[in-house]
């Protein structure tokens, strides 16, 4: 609510009226609240108007007794123990159902008139100001708040109103321990457990030991070491719920995350701060210092509440950390580091980029049928899912699906920088990782070129006519022209393929979580079918492909169906791999001759493709690299040594970048 300059003090003291309707009394707390706030700029500032506002509360009677019967009439109305122990944590304990809540909670308006002590307090709080002004206030006028608020008629009342509060605490306390315990029950969560967790128990006795500190607590002759005692118990048995409810982490390590658990894990771990936030506010020998800070506290949790961003990025963040490991266990294939390796890139880049010469004609035959957009792109995608897919199965490989697989591979050796001879280890990594992405385009294009030369000559005396006319061959060339927006559709087609290896490394961990491996190689009704050997050879072969499979079949579809679907919005994308678009000049070149040469299109064409390689290397890298570092908790990486040391490199032995030293570096 923006603050209205016009609301004054003594109006806001005017307004008060305990004998009001629901609606009311909470409109007046939100504009008592605002004045306060005042233009959140200044902590100090709004510190002297709590003081303000206390001074004349105590200097008029009637204020105070008016006061104490409004926040009597709130307490009685208002439920506070569902703000203490549920507000934050999700009303279910799933990830999309909690997405839906807080775009509700984002979307919609609240509403004032409302029972649920959560609610307003987020209308009453709404911004990061309050904490700030929160955690500044001193326990001078937190204590006088409290005495303020107390009706001043013995001290019977007293030990009743505190009383009322410490019971608050207890309700929230065993509310949150029930959800604790209801988390670590559920099978996927139980079963997850290591075996010594499972054995210790640590969630059977956690409201017997609840339910021992009420007791205490509420005794009529209360002994505060018998009370201290059981809180230590209490602590002693929440940290052995969180330890037990940890080990299913190291589960992930093998058998795959499930975004679902974590969330849940979440949820748990949150929860277990909460009662101990709790605990320090109900046996705080300070108890308005304490509530306090736990009302920052929930300040803080309300900001969080509302941030999508900050839910999905704390609920997925293990989940790409392990897309980010299976990919960096792959990437360390695609670096050649040896002469033998080397040459071994380059035999698997040419066998790649000869199938795709295939590939290359298919597609010019595709466009020369017509057909409408959506066909088109979708039988596009077909070819060049199927050509990616037997590339794998043929093991040869194509330049632009490396980046991503190799970038988590170079962040997981960011993080061993603190050797003294780590640097220079990183730099050899990184020329090794350059020297065989050049290796792997070159073999594309190499190969490619010839391929889709030969091919497209032996079709046109086949079939006595060239694969396309020469107006659709010039076509061919503008569209790849430098100037135009290939460049921009190069850096496109560069997003593509990290998102490919995204949905891969998805897969892959899919496959793991739901133990995909083991049901082939075992389930009574395949090993029935295929018989044993042949299942087990199946769930293996699955096992090792799974991931080149969702890669190769998602990027193939995404560059024949993006382009598509974004035309259909309006926006003018289209796609510029470099081994692709280096068969389409092939292709081009063929129909129009030698005179081909001295096209100035032609060699706008050909400048571009080795930009085309870099933006479609350079961009995934970027991002799958990006990814990596996020994932694997990356940090303080001194980057001015990491850049010297590659300047020296490219000085003292630049061919190092390009071509395998004949013999190891001294």
């Amino acid at each position: 609510m923006k603050h209205r300059a016009t609301t004054d003090l003594a109006t806001l003291l005017a307004a008060l009226d305990p004998e009001a309707d629901l609606a009311q009394r909470h409109l007046w707390l939100i504009e008592l609240l605002d004045w306060v706030r005042g233009a959140r700029d200044s902590v100090p500032a709004t510190v002297a108007r709590v003081q303000e506002f206390l001074d004349a509360v105590q200097a008029r009677p009637d204020i105070r007794l008016r006061w104490q019967a409004w926040w009597a009439a709130l307490l009685d109305r208002v439920d506070i123990t569902t703000l203490l122990a549920d507000f934050g944590f999700a009303p279910r304990t799933g990830l999309l159902s909690e997405m839906a809540e807080r775009l509700r909670t984002r979307l919609l308006p609240a509403s004032p008139e409302t029972l649920d002590a959560s609610e307003l307090f987020m209308l009453a709080l709404p911004c990061g100001f309050d904490a700030q002004w929160l955690a500044a206030l001193g326990e001078a006028p937190l204590q006088r708040l409290a005495e303020l608020l107390t009706p001043a008629a013995g001290a019977a009342a007293d030990t009743a109103r505190a009383t009322r509060w410490q019971q608050a605490l207890l309700d929230a306390i065993t509310y949150c321990a029930g959800q604790i315990l209801a988390t670590g029950f559920v099978p996927e969560m139980r079963l997850r457990m290591s075996a010594s967790a499972r054995a210790a128990q640590p969630f059977h006795m956690l409201i017997h030991d609840v339910e021992d500190l009420r007791v205490q607590l509420l005794h009529a002759q209360r002994n505060p070491e018998h009370i201290e005692a059981a809180a230590q118990r209490l602590r002693e048995r929440l940290e052995a719920c969180r330890a037990a409810a940890a080990t299913v982490y190291a589960h992930f390590e093998e058998n795959g995350v499930s975004v679902g658990l974590v969330f849940r894990l979440r949820q748990l771990r949150v929860r277990i701060l909460r009662v101990r936030e709790l605990l320090d506010c109900l046996l705080s020998p300070r108890p308005a210092a304490a509530a306090a800070r736990l009302m920052v506290r929930l300040v803080v949790v309300g900001q969080e509440r509302r941030s999508l961003r900050a839910l999905l990025a704390a609920n997925s963040s293990l989940l790409a950390a392990k897309v980010a490991e299976r990919s960096a266990e792959r990437g360390e294939h695609y670096i050649a580091r040896t002469g033998a390796e080397y040459r071994t890139m380059l035999r698997k880049a040419a066998g790649g980029g000869a199938l795709m010469a295939g590939t290359t004609l298919i597609k010019l035959w595709l466009h020369a049928l017509a057909l409408s957009a959506f066909w088109g792109g979708f039988l596009s995608g077909v070819n060049f899912t199927l050509s990616f897919v037997l590339i794998q199965l043929l093991h040869f490989t194509v330049a632009t699906k490396q980046p991503a697989m190799t970038a988590p591979a170079m962040a997981v050796k960011l993080k061993e920088l603190g050797a003294s001879d780590a640097i220079e280890s990183f730099v050899d990594e990184i020329a090794h990782l350059v020297r065989s992405q050049v290796a792997a385009i070159l073999g594309n294009m190499l190969a490619v070129l010839p391929a889709v030369l030969g091919l497209a000559a032996l079709i046109a005396w086949a079939s006595g006519s060239p694969i396309m006319n020469r107006q659709q061959a010039e076509q061919a060339l503008a569209s790849l022209h430098l100037l135009g927006p290939s460049l921009g559709f190069a850096a496109f087609t560069g997003v593509l393929l990290f998102a490919s290896s995204i949905v891969a490394g998805w897969a892959e961990n899919w496959f793991v979580l739901n133990r995909l491996h083991s049901a082939l190689h075992y389930n009574p009704r395949i090993t029935r079918r295929l018989g044993t050997q042949r299942a087990a050879r199946w769930a293996c072969f699955l096992r090792e492909n799974i991931s080149g499979f969702a890669a190769s079949i998602s990027l193939g579809f995404m560059l024949g169906l993006v382009p598509v679907f974004a035309k259909f919005f309006g926006i003018g994308l289209d796609v510029r791999h470099v081994t692709l678009s280096t068969g389409q000049v092939a292709a081009a070149s063929a129909v129009l001759g030698p005179q081909v040469l001295h096209l100035p299109a032609f060699w706008w064409a050909v400048a571009a493709l080795p930009l085309f390689g870099a933006l479609n290397v350079s961009v995934s890298f970027y991002l799958a690299f990006r990814l990596a570092m996020r994932a694997q908790n990356v940090s303080g990486v001194d980057r001015a040594r990491i850049y010297a040391a590659m300047r020296a490199r490219m000085l003292r032995a630049p061919w190092g970048f390009f071509l395998p030293a004949r013999r190891a570096r001294p």
